[in-house]
């Protein structure tokens, strides 16, 4: 098939979807927790060839979607302030507000920049010392270390004019999150491979147990994914669940030692209120005391209240996998990714941006009956 010819193995990946076609004989709804595998599904045109029996939910995998609108308020009131250079990854300046994003107040003056890595923003605070450096600092547990990095190097340098504004979120309690919505039904999840290259697999498998719900960690690739789905597919036929590593070539049980100390040493577990769910207990990374002069909601006398997402936005029910983007009566029409209403239209790793984006893929294969 087209749709597979140019990445790695398609005769396999063709093999694993026969072989997925052949062993479902009910209904299943899975959930892939990553944003990243919900775009390669749509990307690629998965979620149409696989069979109607399996129905694939797309998670909170997202950092850029969760990230609350006060947050975004927080990074915004920073960038107003005079001696204050505000710095964060691309995806975040297009996301909305309460009022307005940081693509708009740079444009209208904020000295706001876009790096590729937070330590690039130690150079900056060394090059500017008459100014304040902060670091938007948001992801899962996959960026949490270069971003503790920061802040030991900041410590180790004597740097005392940078700080980031954490928004770190983890995946086991989001999965736990969505689990116990009443809305929602997933009989499996795809867990995240990038993340549990970090964190290894063992905060996994109390969720299984807890749940009674298989969890197979899988890559990105449409034949990982495929693969994946497989293992997921033949664990609930058999009516067992169990935890399994599809992405073993790069997933350690173990994780990174090296990088979960460097998290460790900065942060710690704390609640966190995520965009369009709503509060989650300690789901997200907070700057331990130790370091509190590198806090910038410590450093910093942050005026900010409580906003309401707008009403016409569904993006907490896209996140929690209640509604498929397209389902939402703005998508495309109101929210598109030039004047989004949520960060799933915005992030590279949205399901709402990935199903408008490839829209053509999905209604092409669907005119040829693929």
């Amino acid at each position: 098939m087209k749709f597979l010819s140019e990445y790695r193995d398609p005769e396999l990946a063709l093999q694993y979807l026969e072989e997925i076609k052949k062993t479902v004989t009910r209904p299943w709804s899975i959930m892939e927790v990553c944003g990243g595998q919900t775009h390669s599904l749509v990307k690629h045109g998965i979620v149409n060839v696989l069979p109607d029996k399996i129905t694939m939910i797309h998670g909170p995998g997202c950092p850029v979607c969760v990230t609350p609108l006060e947050q975004i308020d927080k990074a915004l009131f920073l960038a107003a302030q005079e001696n204050v250079i505000l710095c964060s990854f691309g995806d975040m300046l297009r996301v909305p507000g309460s009022e307005k994003s940081m693509l708009q107040a740079k444009a209208e003056g904020a000295d706001i920049r876009i790096l590729y890595s937070p330590l690039e923003a130690i150079k900056l605070a060394q090059e500017n010392p008459d100014k304040e450096i902060v670091f938007f600092a948001v992801g899962f547990e996959t960026t949490a270390p270069a971003n503790a990095l920061s802040v030991l190097h900041a410590h180790r340098q004597r740097v005392e004019n940078y700080s980031i504004l954490t928004s770190h979120v983890l995946v086991p309690p989001a999965m736990e999150a969505v689990i116990n919505d009443e809305e929602s039904h997933i009989d499996a999840f795809l867990a995240a491979g990038h993340v549990c290259t970090i964190m290894g697999i063992s905060e996994y498998g109390p969720i299984v147990e807890k749940y009674n719900v298989p969890i197979v960690i899988t890559g990105f690739e449409p034949v990982d994914i495929l693969q994946g789905i497989l293992m997921t597919v033949r664990q609930l036929e058999a009516g067992v669940a169990i935890l399994e590593n599809q992405y073993s070539r790069v997933v350690k049980a173990e994780g990174n030692p090296a990088a979960m100390d460097v998290i460790f040493q900065v942060f710690e577990e704390g609640d966190r209120a995520w965009r369009g769910i709503g509060n989650i207990p300690m789901s997200g990374y907070e700057v331990k005391e130790v370091f509190a002069k590198y806090d910038a909601n410590k450093k910093f006398d942050i005026q900010v209240g409580k906003v309401e997402e707008p009403a016409e936005c569904m993006a907490g029910q896209v996140l929690k996998g209640i509604i498929k983007p397209q389902q939402c009566p703005a998508f495309g029409k109101k929210c598109t990714p030039q004047n989004p209403l949520g960060a799933p239209m915005v992030s590279s790793e949205g399901a709402c941006a990935a199903y408008y984006n490839f829209s053509n893929t999905l209604n092409q294969m669907e005119s040829v009956g693929v």
